[in-house]
C-alpha cells in the first residue's frame, strides 16, 4: 500500500489508563476501499484504538491522520462530518422504541432528543427500509427493540450503520466484532453486507476473532499486542507467522 492509498491513519498513537498503554506508540494505515482487519489477542488495545479513532477515548499522544489531516482531538458527535459510523460489541440500542425507529433515529443531522420527535419523511423511511431488509428485520420494525434476540440486536445495529451509509458521504466503517454470538445464516448474512460496503468503495475497519472470517473478508490484517504494532500483510501470510501464531493463539 502506498501513501496516498491511506484513508485513515495513526501516527504514535498513545492511549493509557492509569499509567498502562492500552495503546502504545501506534502508527498504522488503513487503505481506502479495502476491508482491513485488526487482530490480536484479548487485551491487545484493537477495541481501545476503535474508540479513540470514533472520540470515546481520548487521545494521550500522537495523532490520528483522517483525509490527510492529523487529528490530536476527536468527539464521538464529529464522526459523521468526517465520514466514520461504527458499530460497538456491546449493543446501543433504544430499548423501548420500535425496531424501525431505531434506525430512523440515526437518520437525523440534529441531536438525539430531538430526533425522537422528529417527523421523518418519505426518503428517510425508505433508507431505514432497505437497512432493514439487508439484515432480515424488516418483519420486526414495529416490534420493540428489547426483544429482539442478542443476534437480532447485532443485526439491527448494522442496519443503523447501512442507513447511514446509504445517506450520507460515510467513507470509513468500524466494525467492533459483528460477528460475535450471531447464529451461522446471520454470519452469513453480516459476511456479505461486509463485501458489498467494499464493493461500494467503502473502507472497512474489522475487529474480528474468527480467523476463518478474517481469511474470507480481509484484504489487509493488522496484528497487535500489548498496545503495539506486531504485524501486517494479507492473512494467508500474517497468520503463518510464528510471532504472531505465540502471541495471537498462544502457542
Amino acid at each position: 500500500m502506498t501513501k496516498t492509498d491511506a484513508i485513515l491513519k495513526t501516527r504514535n498513537l498513545t492511549k493509557q489508563f492509569d499509567g498502562v498503554r492500552a495503546v502504545d506508540d501506534l502508527s498504522i494505515s488503513i487503505a481506502k476501499g479495502k476491508v482491513t482487519s485488526v487482530i490480536g489477542p484479548n487485551g491487545s488495545g484493537k477495541t481501545t484504538l476503535t474508540n479513540v479513532l470514533s472520540g470515546l477515548a481520548s487521545i494521550d499522544g500522537g495523532s490520528v491522520v483522517l483525509h490527510s489531516v492529523a487529528l490530536k482531538k476527536i468527539r464521538p458527535f464529529d464522526m459523521p462530518s468526517y465520514g466514520m459510523t461504527r458499530t460497538f460489541q456491546e449493543v446501543r440500542l433504544f430499548e423501548q422504541m420500535p425496531v424501525l425507529d431505531n434506525v430512523l433515529v440515526v437518520l437525523t443531522e440534529r441531536s438525539v432528543f430531538g430526533a425522537l420527535f422528529e417527523r421523518h419523511g418519505a426518503f428517510h423511511e425508505k433508507q431505514a427500509e432497505e437497512a432493514l431488509k439487508k439484515v432480515g428485520l424488516w418483519e420486526k420494525r414495529n416490534e420493540p427493540a428489547s426483544t429482539l434476540s442478542y443476534g437480532q440486536r447485532k443485526l439491527l445495529e448494522i442496519a443503523r450503520v447501512l442507513a447511514l451509509s446509504a445517506g450520507r458521504q460515510t467513507d470509513i466503517i468500524l466494525l467492533d466484532e459483528p460477528f460475535a454470538g450471531l447464529f451461522p445464516k446471520m454470519v452469513k448474512t453480516v459476511s456479505s453486507i461486509v463485501k458489498a460496503l467494499r464493493d461500494e468503495g467503502r473502507t472497512v475497519v474489522l475487529i474480528e476473532h474468527n480467523m476463518d472470517l478474517i481469511r474470507e473478508l480481509s484484504d489487509h490484517v493488522i496484528v497487535m499486542d500489548s498496545g503495539k504494532f506486531l504485524a501486517e500483510g494479507r492473512a494467508a501470510e500474517v497468520l503463518e507467522r510464528r510471532d504472531v501464531i505465540e502471541a495471537y493463539l498462544g502457542e
